[in-house]
C-alpha cells in the first residue's frame, strides 16, 4: 500500500506541520515515509504545500505529480491541484475559505469548515489539525496512540502547552460529519 498526500494553501496555515505529523505517524507505524515541503519566498501568506508519501515499500522519489489525496486550504490551491488528483482519489476542502465545489465527479470530496470550527473552539490557528483529524478518519487510520505519539514528536518543547489543543482539534475533525 502506498498513498501520496498533498497539503496545499497559504503559508502560515500549518500545512508543513500537518504533513510532518502525518509523516511521523507513518514512521511510528513502521512505514516508509517521504516528507517534502515547498513554499514561496513570502512564507506566511504566500503559497505553501507539502507532499507526503507513506508506503509499505521503499519510497523511490519524494516528488508527487498525481496525489491520491489533496488537502486544500485555499481557493488557489484547489484551482491548481484539483485536476492532478488521481481518479478515485480524495479531496478535503476547508469550506470556510473555499466556497466553490469540486468540479470532478471521479473523486471523493469532504467539505469541512475547518477554519470556522477552529475559531468556534478557541484555537483559530488549528484549522490544519481539524482537517488532519478528518483525513485520518476518512481512511480509518485514526489510531489515538499513534496520533498522540506523532504530535509529541512534532510539537516542540517550547510549545508543549499546545499539544493537547492540537489533539483536541484533531478529535473535532475526526468527529465532524458533513
Amino acid at each position: 500500500m502506498t498513498r501520496e498526500y498533498l497539503f496545499a494553501g497559504f503559508g502560515g496555515q500549518g500545512l508543513l506541520f500537518s504533513g510532518k505529523v502525518l509523516a511521523y505517524k507513518g514512521l511510528i507505524e513502521d512505514k516508509n515515509v517521504s516528507w517534502l515541503p515547498s513554499y514561496g519566498p513570502e512564507m506566511r501568506g504566500g503559497t505553501a504545500n507539502c507532499s507526503v508519501i507513506i508506503s509499505d515499500e521503499p519510497v523511490g522519489a519524494p516528488i508527487i505529480s498525481y496525489p491520491d489525496v489533496l488537502v486544500a486550504m485555499n481557493l488557489p490551491s484547489l484551482d491548481k491541484f484539483e485536476a492532478q488528483v488521481k481518479p478515485g482519489g480524495t479531496i478535503l476542502v476547508d469550506s470556510s475559505l473555499i466556497e466553490r465545489k469540486v468540479a470532478r465527479d471521479d473523486v471523493k470530496v469532504y467539505y469541512v469548515p475547518a477554519t470556522k470550527l477552529a475559531g468556534e473552539n478557541g484555537f483559530p490557528t488549528l484549522a490544519n489539525m481539524i482537517l488532519m483529524g478528518k483525513l485520518l478518519d476518512v481512511f480509518s487510520e485514526y489510531d489515538m496512540e499513534a496520533v498522540r505519539a506523532a504530535l509529541g514528536k512534532c510539537v516542540s518543547a517550547r510549545h508543549a502547552d499546545l499539544l493537547e489543543l492540537n489533539f483536541k482539534a484533531m478529535e473535532i475533525g475526526k468527529e465532524y460529519q458533513d
